[in-house]
């Protein structure tokens, strides 16, 4: 089946770490599971003869502790809240926005950061975002049962639900949950009650998810019934046919976040094919390929205003009309005691 095979194919390049679809040796990618799609490198191809060579990771903190213990790639992925790791490890380098002529077509409101652009340059090329929601089976979960995202506590579900194993993630869905929107200021209270919150979830939980292949995986053999899910999840499971909803609008809220690229500093391959890369992502022909692949939105206005309302709403890209936790850049001293306390709660204390 194709899941099987996405799941195949992602969880065998997370555990040998080794470049997976190696193709033009003079560029590596350093991206996430499933992101290696023909279309989005398309101009990149057709100007060099081939695709450029990928490696994958599945979560922010797995790819930069990669980067950051000497792995060497010429462009990686992160999403915003990271990208500040990134300049304070000194790995990154600002990018040449004069060679990249559809930077000019980037949402401004995924540009609002000293920490993607400051005096000394543009350091974060934003390329995709998306959302991070209820995914749930129709025929074995009423909608009622999702319009609150309680319903990863509910009893009812004990052993049939799966959260991401993404610490960004599973804390954004426990302070919504606890009726917070907005993480760039978590008080100690805050954050405790989030905590428990967690704590009080983890028996429900099956499995906490690696990657969104893995995910549509777990639900399309009904082992799962609600997941926190990304859209790609449950663009995968749309296109096999089956019976997934994704409530975007439970009544504490969803959360949202965008991701791009950044510019590798002393990188191994070369330097001119990493713009060659970089425009090929921001071209608007490459919009469609993104949200019909993965059901992601692109960070280029123009040619998101040009798409089809009702497919960016099927696709999980319309309207929000709940509140919104977004996935902002926010602090390295609490990202680090998020990703430890998690550490534990899925550990059991």
């Amino acid at each position: 089946m194709k899941l099987h095979s996405l799941l195949a194919a992602s969880v065998a390049a997370l555990a040998l770490s080794l470049p997976a679809h190696a193709a033009d040796p003079d560029l590596l990618v350093l991206d996430w599971a499933g992101f290696e799609v023909e279309g989005l490198f398309q101009a990149y191809k057709d100007k060099n003869g081939d695709g450029p060579t990928y490696t994958f990771f599945g979560s922010d903190d797995e790819a930069f502790q990669k980067v950051a213990s000497g792995f060497k790639s010429d462009v990686t992925h992160p999403c915003s809240q990271m990208v500040g790791k990134y300049r304070e490890a000194g790995l990154i380098e600002p990018w040449d926005v004069s060679k990249i002529p559809d930077f000019a077509n980037i949402d401004p409101k995924f540009l609002n950061s000293e920490i993607f652009q400051d005096k000394d340059g543009v350091w974060y090329i934003p390329t995709d975002w998306g959302v991070t929601a209820v995914a749930y089976n129709t025929e074995e979960v009423p909608a009622d049962d999702v319009a609150s995202l309680q319903v990863f506590a509910d009893p009812k579900y004990s052993g049939r639900i799966s959260l991401p194993n993404s610490s960004d993630d599973v804390w954004a869905l426990a302070y919504l949950a606890t009726g917070v929107t907005d993480w760039t200021n978590i008080t100690d209270e805050q954050f405790t009650a989030a905590a428990d919150w967690l704590r009080l979830v983890h028996p429900n939980v099956r499995t906490y998810w690696n990657d969104p292949a893995e995910m549509a995986q777990i639900m399309a053999s009904g082992e799962v019934l609600v997941a926190w899910s990304w859209n790609d999840g449950v663009n995968y499971l749309k296109q096999d046919n089956y019976p997934v909803g994704f409530q975007r609008a439970p009544k504490e809220g969803i959360s949202s976040w965008f991701c791009g690229m950044v510019n590798m500093k002393d990188a191994p391959g070369k330097e001119d094919k990493v713009y060659d890369f970089i425009n090929s992502w921001l071209r608007t022909d490459a919009a469609p390929a993104l949200l019909e692949a993965i059901g992601y939105g692109h960070s280029n206005v123009t040619a998101m205003a040009a798409m089809d309302p009702t497919v960016l709403e099927d696709a999980g890209v319309g309207p929000v009309v709940v509140p919104v936790l977004a996935q902002v850049p926010n602090s390295t001293a609490l990202r680090e005691r998020q990703l430890a306390e998690f550490e534990k709660i899925k550990a059991g204390f």
